[in-house]
């Protein structure tokens, strides 16, 4: 069977300007769904005031988003593979953008979870193809520049977001505020998709080869080749098992029974896994070729990657947690207070993605060396200050460690993870990381935030905070001595044998 992506454009035969285009529509993107996320954050007290919604309401306007987001990943990056990134990544937006409509308009409750999962469903499709096409158009040091770029609209998004989704509460109102932080994605939306029609290169839906025999059920064979190369067992099979391991964690006030899904997930995954073994000996397009695995360079970045989530991403959790609920400050200055790292973060992206080809992995273990040093730093800010020692906007500054931090290890790492995964694959690995970084960043968040509100029984904030983050900081070591491992496994292998070589596709 031909490689599915042959009929795509690739970085060989497409116009330089053309190329960065089309980086501009994924970057646009980007922004649009990241901020829609951390303005939420800051919007749920005045959710709860407009749509008089319970605690479990709010829950589930966070944690729906998610769901729904991490439980199709893989199989969109799979279709985007197979039918086309271009057409793919056009229809994630439109579902986005109409399913933010939706929740600016909801009239309760119900009506607003029902459009956050359906906008989790428009980024799980979007998502995966932005990381295809920049593997798909940009080659060798211009793909760590690109994915660099990526990284920058990342750091400015997330940091942004509170401040943006503050203004717009303070503007609006507690009555239409909150709905402001919904609708601010339509015009960015609409703006993208005209920009991706004219500008992504056609077709934007690849055309599957059939063999020219006979010509009178073609339509209908069309459809099932499609079907076969899309894998639909495998895609259902993966998606109930990220579902199993995903709910417990997201479901707070969960039932002890609920936690029976952690184990049921885990025998999904290894089904899933001998589905595919026998999918691809039957001469199929698995969903994922269980080879990349094999592939030393994506195993191990993207244990890192979600080991990173994992820890980091709490971080900004446990931060406004204290300064809202601890001190009393308002969602305002909380953003605030994160925003030098936002930028930070961007122009660590953007210096480390020129770079990553000549540095490797060392770029990896210098951004988690300066992880460490802010998590700890933080911390002993948080209970010098209880002390009456220091200021607390001493946090601007360790937390501007975490934010080169971050710059210095997510695109880098991106970069390595999928540098010898091959092109045909490009979107269902990509989205493969991506999963993994929302397992680890939902286990993380979970499980920290439980650690810490036990805690608090006990203890003061200060001390509570503080325990989250001593287990933030476990977390980021693990991910440091898996990155020397890593290392030093690329260091010996230079001497024998290349340390990741390209893996055979069985289709």
């Amino acid at each position: 069977m031909k490689s599915q992506d042959s009929s795509q454009p690739s970085a060989d035969n497409i116009q330089d300007a053309i190329r960065w285009r089309i980086l501009l529509v994924l970057l646009a993107t980007i922004v649009m769904s990241l901020i829609s996320v951390s303005i939420v954050n800051v919007a749920l007290p005045s959710i709860q005031r407009g749509l008089d919604a319970t605690h479990s309401d709010l829950q589930w306007v966070l944690s729906g988003y998610a769901l729904t987001f991490g439980v199709i990943l893989v199989a969109a990056g799979r279709a985007g593979d197979i039918m086309g990134r271009g057409g793919i990544f056009i229809i994630g937006v439109v579902i986005f953008t109409l399913a933010s409509i939706a929740s600016g308009l909801a009239q309760d409750a119900t009506w607003l979870n029902v459009a956050r999962f359906t906008q989790g469903i428009g980024s799980g499709l979007l998502s995966p193809q932005g990381v295809g096409m920049i593997q798909q158009y940009f080659q060798g040091a211009e793909r760590g520049k690109a994915f660099g770029y990526f990284g920058s609209a990342v750091g400015v998004s997330v940091g942004v977001g509170p401040v943006v989704g503050g203004l717009l509460i303070e503007l609006g109102g507690p009555d239409i505020g909150w709905r402001l932080t919904f609708l601010v994605n339509v015009p960015i939306g609409i703006l993208t998709i005209i920009m991706a029609y004219r500008w992504f290169p056609r077709p934007l839906f690849t055309r599957t080869s059939l063999p020219s025999t006979c010509t009178s059920h073609r339509a209908m064979r069309k459809i099932q080749h499609t079907l076969r190369l899309l894998d639909p067992v495998g895609s259902l099979l993966l998606g109930l098992a990220v579902f199993s391991v995903l709910f417990p964690f997201m479901e707070s006030r969960s039932a002890i029974l609920t936690w029976l899904l952690l184990p049921l997930g885990v025998l999904l995954v290894a089904i899933w896994v001998r589905w595919e073994r026998y999918y691809a000996r039957q001469g199929c397009s698995p969903m994922v070729n269980l080879a990349i695995f094999s592939t030393r360079s994506f195993t191990n970045g993207a244990l890192i990657m979600a080991l990173y989530f994992m820890g980091m991403t709490s971080i900004w959790v446990l931060v406004a947690l204290y300064l809202q609920q601890g001190l009393g400050e308002t969602a305002l200055k909380t953003g605030l207070v994160s925003l030098p790292a936002a930028f930070i973060s961007a122009y660590a992206a953007h210096w480390a993605g020129k770079r990553v080809m000549a540095y490797g992995r060392k770029m990896v273990i210098g951004g988690l060396l300066f992880a460490i040093t802010g998590v700890i730093a933080t911390a002993a800010i948080i209970l010098l200050h209880q002390s009456g020692y220091v200021s607390i906007w001493w946090l601007l500054v360790s937390l501007s460690l975490i934010g080169i931090a971050q710059g210095s290890v997510i695109s880098p790492n991106q970069t390595l993870t999928l540098a010898e995964v091959p092109l045909q694959y490009a979107g269902s690995s990509g989205a493969i990381m991506q999963t993994g970084q929302r397992i680890g960043t939902s286990i993380g968040i979970a499980v920290i935030t439980a650690a810490v509100f036990t805690t608090l029984g006990i203890s003061s904030w200060p001390v509570a905070v503080t325990l989250g983050f001593g287990l933030v900081l476990l977390i980021i070591l693990s991910a440091l001595w898996l990155a020397i491992k890593d290392q030093r496994y690329r260091k010996n292998s230079q001497h024998s044998e290349p340390a990741d070589r390209p893996f055979p596709i069985a289709e």
